[in-house]
């Protein structure tokens, strides 16, 4: 038993079952033993793997992406360019390396990352060293200096805390962790119906609410509305309204049980993007999308940037570069998270209304602000 179950325990023998939203932020973010203060998490030595890790390629084009979006805001003289949850700096690195074919970005932005693990912290500095441009840190996005901004969320939103609510006995109740007679973490369920959930359901349907996010998403809309810029948001999720859980754990690039060594694992849920687009709309924000990960990714040019690397490529070089390509973009034979993200991760983009669709967009992604 580490210390942060010890610390759960305790709590909730002296103060009752807590939600599931309360459990994840505490295994993610507790001040001491939280997930992202102590643990490196992302890369083949940490517990899970991003897309700009798998290939320069992904940040390459998100840096090209943000360069066209702040041509169409005008080409601002001071733009903030933000990262929300940026890894290990990998994909911040490679978009400003693809953005020094736009010296006038380069001299028109300042490098905001909001991130919280000390760890990611010492390695972003680390990837970032010597780009010639500032760059902050920030515990939160509350902590970004005003005025406008380009904010890249890639894989940020599935780590945001969810809720789940069981229907049981006529009415959905909500699910909850507390301590069994063997002294270990369970999930069970309240004992009073949610009477503000309309929804019907049934037997032992689960319903997951990311409020955290879609708090965020709010917070992000009202921020672009009210100062000018944009939002990309990348992440494994659903773009339909579901039933069911998506709650899951990783450690050492494997599935494992959420409850077990809290803190030592990567918690997170699929992303509902139809909720996100609910809130940047209902914050006067413009939505563009979401689309696949594969379609925004080739509307960019990664097939035309792969045929280009591969020219210039050892041809030991070239099974890498089409592997991270079919990794990123393709769309082969299977699906899951590992070898699928063409097709399971979605992109999702919030503007001003009277902003022009993003690159990435154009074709077939309306605008439904």
């Amino acid at each position: 038993m580490n210390p942060l179950e010890t610390l759960l325990q305790e709590m909730i023998l002296e103060s009752g079952p807590i939600s599931v939203e309360r459990y994840m932020a505490l295994a993610l973010g507790h001040p001491v033993y939280g997930y992202y203060r102590t643990q490196a998490a992302v890369g083949a030595e940490g517990d899970f793997i991003t897309a700009p890790e798998i290939s320069q390629m992904f940040g390459e084009l998100i840096g090209l992406w943000a360069v066209e979006v702040w041509r169409l805001m005008g080409a601002p003289k001071e733009v903030k360019l933000v990262e929300l949850g940026p890894g290990r700096g990998t994909l911040m690195a490679d978009a400003l390396r693809a953005v020094k074919v736009a010296p006038d970005f380069r001299d028109a932005i300042e490098v905001h990352l909001v991130e919280i693990s000390l760890p990611l912290r010492e390695k972003q500095r680390a990837a970032l060293e010597g780009q010639g441009i500032r760059i902050v840190w920030h515990a939160s996005l509350d902590e970004i200096p005003p005025g406008p901004a380009i904010f890249i969320a890639n894989e940020f939103f599935d780590a945001l805390p969810v809720r789940h609510y069981v229907h049981r006995d006529g009415g959905w109740r909500e699910r909850q962790i507390g301590v069994d007679e063997n002294g270990r973490l369970f999930f069970g369920v309240s004992g009073a119906h949610e009477s503000a959930i309309a929804a019907k359901g049934e037997p032992e349907d689960i319903l997951e609410v990311g409020v955290g996010a879609a708090r965020l998403m709010t917070q992000l809309g009202v921020r672009v509305v009210t100062q000018g810029g944009a939002v990309l948001a990348i992440d494994y999720g659903y773009s339909e309204p579901a039933r069911g859980e998506t709650l899951q754990a990783m450690r050492a690039h494997k599935f494992v049980d959420p409850l077990e060594s809290p803190g030592e694992a990567d918690l997170t849920a699929h992303v509902n993007f139809s909720a996100l687009a609910r809130a940047a709309r209902g914050a006067g924000a413009a939505v563009h999308g979401p689309v696949t990960q594969g379609d925004f990714l080739a509307r960019l040019g990664i097939f035309e940037r792969a045929s280009a690397l591969e020219r210039a490529a050892a041809p030991a070089q070239r099974a890498a570069i089409n592997s991270a390509l079919e990794r990123l973009a393709g769309e082969g034979e299977g699906f899951d998270r590992a070898t699928d993200m063409a097709r399971l991760f979605k992109v999702l983009a919030v503007t001003r209304r009277e902003f022009d669709p993003p690159p990435g967009f154009a074709e077939g992604a309306p605008n439904e602000g």
